[in-house]
């Protein structure tokens, strides 16, 4: 690889991971090694690009100037490397997937395994988020492609997958258990559990629109947390039917009266120039 590029992918990769060591570990170089070629880019171009300290590194006026082109040179390296390895058939490469966790757990694992039969060598990284931080890792090209809520916010192309049920999740016992069915209404005044992560929320957005109001004493983007404290009987909550699935909890579930989902799919910039290892992935997994 010429040396320089790697200089820039280093220097990408240290502002997207906020560290030196962490972009050490994915582009396999020592934590010196990546610190001596961001202060090599800095002699060479006679500015400083990052400022560190004892609170991490930040970059400076002169770091955000040069970063776009920097990442820019970076993403036009990482497309030559997947037109080689299309020549190459797949032999190797690296596809790099934004997800929440219920499609993290239940559909990933059998699909990776699934392609790993066929193509051992290609490498996988996960990255969990909420539905804006996987979007905005799409546009920075910080991943491939994306598993999310569809419409999107930003101008992405994308592929449906699932309607996905909102589930009233209730602790063992509780009094609405005898109803077959759960009004938003009825959820007025009840200790609830809310799954949020920044104030964007399915729920939120819910409650808002049947103008409810919940005693909300938990916020978390854990759907784990909530189901644990759910079964604790700390308050009840509203989770997608998908992160249910073989859950070893102690709870019931309850669909609303009337049914609300979430619509999951791919998000990608562009599906036409997607690398040939994360297009054959998601040619088998549209096919499971």
């Amino acid at each position: 690889m010429d040396m320089n590029i790697q200089k820039y992918i280093a220097f990408v990769k240290t502002v997207e991971l906020g560290s030196f060591t962490k972009a050490a570990k994915i582009l396999n170089y020592s934590q010196s090694g990546i610190s001596r070629m961001i202060n090599d880019l800095e002699q060479e171009w006679g500015i400083t690009l990052l400022e560190r300290n004892r609170a991490g590194l930040r970059l400076t006026s002169d770091g955000m100037n040069v970063l776009p082109y920097a990442k820019e040179l970076a993403e036009k390296y990482q497309t030559l490397q997947n037109q080689l390895a299309e020549l190459g058939h797949l032999d190797t490469g690296l596809i790099r997937i934004g997800t929440f966790s219920s499609v993290a757990t239940h559909w990933l694992p059998e699909a990776i395994k699934s392609f790993q039969t066929d193509y051992p060598k290609i490498d996988f990284e996960l990255l969990l988020g909420d539905y804006e931080e996987i979007e905005q890792w799409i546009v920075d090209g910080r991943i491939d492609f994306g598993f999310s809520r569809l419409p999107a916010t930003h101008d992405l192309e994308e592929t449906f997958l699932h309607d996905d049920e909102q589930l009233v999740v209730l602790p063992k016992g509780h009094p609405f258990s005898a109803k077959e069915h759960i009004s938003v209404t009825d959820l007025e005044g009840q200790p609830f559990i809310l799954l949020e992560r920044e104030g964007t929320s399915d729920i939120t957005e819910l409650l808002a629109a049947a103008q409810v109001q919940p005693q909300i004493k938990f916020r978390t983007w854990d759907d784990y947390s909530i189901l644990a404290m759910v079964e604790k009987n700390l308050g009840i909550s509203i989770l997608p039917s998908l992160i249910l699935q073989r859950i070893a909890y102690q709870v019931e579930t309850r669909p609303l009266a009337a049914p609300v989902y979430r619509k999951v799919g791919i998000l990608y910039r562009n599906k036409s120039l997607l690398s040939l290892a994360s297009r054959e992935f998601l040619k088998n997994f549209l096919e499971c």
